[in-house]
Formats: structure tokens, sequence, C-alpha cells
């Protein structure tokens, strides 16, 4: 499966967007009751921000999956741990379906972290999920993702993992039936 990332785009996205994060799918956005024009001032926040950024994934040219990149010294985890040269943090939702199809998920968030790992300067990706949100834990695991320890943020408790470059590399080696 391939993927397109795109940066994404507030005005022209906002409608698509708001259908995903508002989806019972996406309950762990906390977006469920947003309405569009709520949808279009975080995103167009987000597209003013200097260290957070949102991203439209597209599988032949269709939107697929919503992405967030931002640095957590500045946006999400400041104070909660203390960030590394490298860091980067990441938020990614998958467009809900009635059709799933077996492997997407996975593919979606191999491909995001393929792209954050292409900056160079990335070494380490940071993650904050809802405690009680198993799925993400285990597709989080299936890349390379290793649990530190939960914290307590304004909207969650949220369960602080890692993975760096190299535990990546290992777990997409493994999924690929190769060696790490």
């Amino acid at each position: 499966m391939t993927f397109e990332i795109r940066t994404l785009d507030p005005l022209r996205d906002a409608e698509l967007v708001h259908g995903w994060v508002t989806h019972p799918k996406a309950a762990f956005w906390l977006m469920g009751d947003a309405q569009l024009p709520d949808v279009e001032r975080e995103y167009m926040g987000i597209a003013a921000a200097e260290h957070h950024d949102a991203f439209i994934g597209e599988r032949d040219g269709v939107p697929a999956f919503l992405m967030e990149r931002y640095d957590p010294r500045y946006v999400e985890l400041v104070g909660l741990y203390e960030p590394e040269p490298g860091d980067i943090g990441m938020h990614f939702l998958v467009a809900p379906t009635d059709t799933p199809e077996h492997g997407f998920t996975r593919a979606v968030i191999t491909a995001v972290m393929e792209h954050l790992f292409a900056d160079p300067a990335v070494s380490r990706v940071v993650v904050e999920p809802d405690v009680s949100n198993k799925a993400v834990h285990a597709l989080n695991e299936v890349v390379g993702f290793v649990p530190d320890r939960e914290i307590d943020k304004p909207e969650k408790k949220a369960l602080l993992s890692f993975c760096t470059r190299a535990q990546f590399e290992a777990a997409t080696a493994r999924a690929k039936g190769g060696r790490a």
C-alpha cells in the first residue's frame, strides 16, 4: 500500500476532517461535538503554529487519514517529560469506513512513521494516547513504540510512549519477516 502525504488545507479540508473527527470511531480525538467552524478554527490554528503541522494522507488520490506532527518541547507535552534532541510528537486518525480493510491501519501508521523518520533530524517519535485506547497501544507496539509511563494531561490520562528510529526499523523488519 502506498500513500501520498500532503499538508492539510484548513479551509479546503475542514469539511472532510470534520466528518472524521466527529465520527463515533474517533472518540479519542475528543472532538465529537465539534461543529464545522470549530474544526476550521482548530486547523487554522495548527496551520499558523510554528511547532505543529497537520497533514492528509491519500491513497490513490483519496483522502484516507489525518496526521499531526508537533514539537513536544512547545506543544502537547510541555512540562510532562524531558524532551530529547530529535524528538517529534505525532497523532494520526484513519478515516472512518463502512468497509474496513485488513491491515490498513497498520499500513497507515507505518507510512506515518516513515514520513516522520524521513526527516534526518528526527530520532524518536513520542505519542500520548489515552490510557484506555488499547487498540492504539497494540498498534503502536507493532511499529516499535515502547510505553514509558502514564501521565496526566488536562484532557486525559495518557500513556507516554516512545519509538526510536532503530526500534521502528527493527519492528518493520520483523513485520516483513526479516531480522531485526
